[in-house]
């Protein structure tokens, strides 16, 4: 950068070169300036407080490069309450820790190393095979309901910290003790590390998913370090006070829940799920808009109970009354002749609907893209929550979806929402069909 040359000097005799620190372009501080001149060297070095810069480099390590332009607006909120609540963890892991290592026999004179080996063996090989069972039956469900399994994934960490503080109460049942919060904790592990892979997607506005994820590495060991510390001050502190360490695991316990609460509930995803969806599509009916991620997440169910008490009371919601990915298979002869008597509203379509006692199953073709899975769902739920007296209400659904669908998906591409695709992961059934007259067998 030239500035104004020395009084004397030649223009062409002299440059001024300034020197520029920072992670990224967009957040930059002067740290120095030399001129030289035909005869002389000066340099100004002190720009900014020392303390200052140096602040500014620790806290390089921990936020990602161009923060806060290069994060979405719920990533400071979402990581306070997260590490808050991995703070508690590692405090209580030290407290389950301990009982655990005491009821396998750690200090004891009549304990042997192959035992504790054994046991400890046992355990670890539990977790794996649960993790495995558990990616088996919930992989392809993770990413789309990501701030659910969050929930879910703490609330099995604490049940299995739970476990081991059980373990030295019940000796007889050890084994079963260690394993079964081994599992649990198995779970944990898997849940933890695919929601956090769809949340660092989220929050990445710079495509820089593995920033992020780096410094959430960082974050996270400077969690770990204190809480260790904590955790081993905490333990030393109500050694041989039961009373107290109960006390404070169910105290810490508490306030982890509701942390995770607070994290997920600050989240304001734009992936779409069923239930994003369903909100959106019922908003858009009703005013001709959608509603902005933020809106949308207030309006969320996100504790994983809640779909299981609806169902105590028989109340559901719009998306669960839409079964995405049905199988051919449960299809009896009525089925076939109301599919080949509304066959006419889907011509086109990779997908057919079926309303069938309050429900609507959608199939899906064995060539339907993601697109045409959205739109199915969709549609499905135009026609369930069209659906009066009992009967059937092909033909109006048909219409929304021929004269409002494009405009929805238009809007919902200005608010931000991904569109791109709706759970095609997750469907394990499709279909393939012919239609015929009405004489002709369907095949």
């Amino acid at each position: 950068m030239d500035a104004p040359h020395p009084e004397g000097e030649p223009a062409a005799g002299w440059v001024t070169v300034e020197e520029w620190s920072g992670s990224s372009a967009s957040a930059l501080s002067r740290t120095a300036v030399l001129t030289a001149s035909a005869s002389s060297l000066t340099s100004h070095s002190r720009f900014g407080s020392r303390w200052g810069r140096i602040g500014g480099r620790i806290l390089g390590a921990f936020v990602p490069e161009g923060f806060p332009a290069s994060v979405t607006p719920d990533y400071v909120p979402f990581q306070m309450w997260d590490t808050l609540q991995g703070l508690s963890t590692y405090i209580r892991a030290m407290l389950s820790t301990q009982a655990l290592l005491g009821a396998i026999g750690v200090g004891e004179q009549s304990a042997t190393v192959i035992g504790a080996t054994f046991q400890w063996f046992l355990r670890d090989l539990t977790g794996m095979l649960g993790g495995i069972l558990f990616t088996f039956y919930q992989g392809s469900n993770l990413d789309s309901n990501a701030k659910m399994w969050r929930l879910v994934a703490d609330f099995m960490n604490d049940l299995g910290m739970l476990m081991d503080l059980l373990s030295p109460l019940f000796p007889s049942s050890l084994i079963v003790i260690m394993c079964l919060g081994s599992l649990s904790r198995s779970f944990t592990g898997v849940a933890s590390g695919a929601t956090r892979a769809a949340l660092t997607q989220h929050f990445a506005l710079a495509n820089n998913a593995a920033d992020i994820s780096a410094k959430e590495g960082s974050q996270e060991t400077l969690a770990t370090m204190v809480g260790m510390g904590l955790g081993m001050l905490l333990a030393h502190i109500t050694r041989g006070h039961a009373l107290s360490v109960w006390a404070s695991f169910l105290s810490l316990t508490m306030f982890h829940m509701y942390a995770n609460y607070k994290a997920v509930k600050s989240l304001s995803l734009t992936t779409l799920n069923y239930e994003r969806t369903s909100i959106l599509l019922q908003q858009f009916k009703e005013c001709g808009e959608v509603l902005a991620p933020q809106k949308v997440s207030q309006q969320e169910h996100i504790l994983p109970f809640w779909s299981s008490w609806r169902k105590l009371i028989r109340i559901k919601l719009a998306h669960e009354r839409v079964h995405l990915g049905a199988k051919a298979s449960m299809l009896t002869h009525t089925d076939m002749l109301e599919i080949a008597k509304t066959r006419s509203h889907y011509e086109n379509s990779n997908y057919l609907l079926l309303d069938k006692e309050g429900s609507v199953h959608v199939f899906i073709h064995k060539q339907a893209t993601p697109a045409d899975v959205l739109k199915s769902f969709i549609h499905g739920l135009v026609l369930a929550n069209s659906a009066q007296n009992g009967k059937s209400q092909h033909a109006e659904a048909r219409r929304f979806m021929d004269e409002k669908y494009n405009i929805f998906i238009s809007k919902l591409q200005a608010k931000g929402y991904s569109t791109e695709r709706l759970l095609s992961h997750s469907i394990v059934w499709r279909a393939h069909w012919l239609h015929g007259p009405m004489d002709e067998k369907l095949k």
